[in-house]
């Protein structure tokens, strides 16, 4: 994993339902099954360090995302260095059959998109990664 800056996605699981409070969003339910969410990480420490943040549960959590992961795990990340992704990746997501939004305004409350966050009731196939990076050289990160 490079400290470079780029776009990544998260896919996480979750295996129950569960109410969490997410800031300003208020109270949310976690359904189970699949969620991505798409973030980009441009600052000091670029895709490694944000990583490193969300691979464990924040104590006092900044970002949206820090609240579901309190309650899903971690189990794929996907990246592009040196990209800024995440509208693009949104919009496309958003078109995907068997993909869905399950929260206006998640992950992107400083941007025009209407969420970075998705849920799938399937785990991520070789064919939603495809589609997804549509030609760009996407990592793996373990």
């Amino acid at each position: 994993m490079k400290n470079a800056p780029g776009t990544y996605v998260l896919a996480l699981h979750c295996d129950r339902g569960e109410s969490i409070e997410v800031g300003r969003l208020g109270r949310l339910t976690v359904i189970p099954g699949y969620y991505l969410y798409i973030g980009s990480a441009f600052g000091p420490g670029g895709v490694a360090a944000r990583i490193k943040h969300h691979s464990k549960s924040a104590s006092r959590p900044h970002w949206h995302i820090d609240y579901l992961r309190r309650v899903c795990e971690l189990v794929d990340v996907r990246c592009v260095y040196n990209e800024k992704r995440e509208h693009d990746w949104a919009r496309r997501l958003a078109n995907m059959k068997g993909v869905t939004a399950p929260f206006s305004g998640f992950g992107s409350s400083d941007c025009d998109c209407d969420t970075h966050l998705f849920f799938s009731e399937h785990k991520a196939g070789a064919k939603l990664w495809r589609e997804l990076f549509q030609g760009l050289p996407a990592v793996v990160l373990e």
